[in-house]
């Protein structure tokens, strides 16, 4: 599977999570944060450590710009996962900001698939993307391996 492939992948399982959320938006959704938060840990990494610093280091100045500002989004998204993880379960702000979470990762993913993805496709072959795939899938076990060891 090629990097963008796996990327998208993965935005849809968020987006099946997110869906959940949306249908019950005044309801219990610690247990489905959980979740979300799993899996945009794991995203959010291995984008961090192969997928960006290879766009920053091989592709355009539009692509380098757009990476910065995923990475600034990726910022925005952890604080939040991080505020989401300490408010008490009961908490009236838990599912307001779970909504804006769902909202900024939804913006985010917009933006990567309609206008980073297809800059990638033009600037990187086949080849490049299909290893980068497989980089791509190796940390990402390696991640949840280590997640799974330490307890959290």
């Amino acid at each position: 599977m090629n990097a963008i492939e796996l990327l998208k992948a993965d935005h849809e399982t968020v987006s099946t999570l997110f869906e959940k959320f949306k249908a019950n938006e005044d309801g219990d959704n610690t247990s489905l944060f959980e979740q979300i938060k799993s899996e945009l840990d794991i995203h959010t990494h291995i984008e961090e450590t192969i997928f960006y610093p290879k766009m920053q280091k091989e592709g355009n100045d539009e692509l380098k710009k757009m990476v910065l500002e995923s990475l600034e989004e990726h910022r925005q998204v952890k604080m939040f996962l991080s505020e989401l993880d300490a408010l008490a379960d009961d908490s009236k702000k838990f599912n307001p900001k779970l909504k804006v979470l769902v909202e900024d990762v939804e913006h985010h993913v917009e933006e990567e698939e309609g206008e980073m993805f297809p800059l990638i496709e033009d600037q990187f072959d086949e080849e490049v993307l299909e290893q980068m795939g497989t980089e791509l899938e190796q940390e990402k076990n390696k991640f949840k391996k280590s997640v799974s060891a330490s307890g959290r």
